[in-house]
């Protein structure tokens, strides 16, 4: 398969993560947003949301050829969005400069460019799903404790 195929099959998967990543311009400037941080405003639900699409992205990639060692580097980046995100403020702002879904799709194109390809390993894809369930479990127990926490104090201020 060459590389012009490979480009137009993972064409959706360019589209929305430049939907997620990178759709709007903030007039004036050359700086891009998308609906990741928009949606990352929105506690809880917004992180969620936008780490279950990074992962489709990840997860479609994966079954397209990209290599384990691509695969890992796509999986850390989308979690070290998810847990930095999650931080309420510093992740706000950290999700407006941090594009995993853009570094993916650029770490795929290289991968691709080189010629590659490994074709899919149903059996790695499904670490890589059960990995993704387990850090989102984690962030999630996480900012529960956290929302605990920050409720349990200011109860016990009034």
């Amino acid at each position: 398969m060459s590389v012009a195929d490979d480009a137009k099959k993972l064409k959706w998967v360019e589209s929305v993560s430049r939907l997620m990543d990178s759709q709007f311009k903030l007039p004036g400037t050359n700086f891009r947003f998308g609906l990741d941080p928009i949606l990352g405003l929105v506690p809880f639900l917004g992180d969620i949301s936008t780490f279950a699409v990074s992962g489709a992205l990840v997860l479609t990639m994966a079954r397209h050829g990209a290599s384990r060692n691509v695969v890992i580097r796509m999986v850390v980046n989308i979690i070290l969005d998810l847990i930095i995100g999650s931080i309420p403020l510093v992740g706000a702002i950290f999700d407006f400069t941090y594009k995993a879904n853009d570094k993916n799709v650029r770490l795929l194109r290289r991968h691709y460019q080189e010629g590659k390809y490994q074709g899919a390993g149903n059996g790695f894809l499904a670490a890589v799903i059960i990995t993704m369930l387990l850090f989102l479990g984690l962030v999630m127990y996480g900012l529960i404790k956290v929302i605990s926490w920050v409720y349990h104090y200011f109860q016990q201020q009034w």
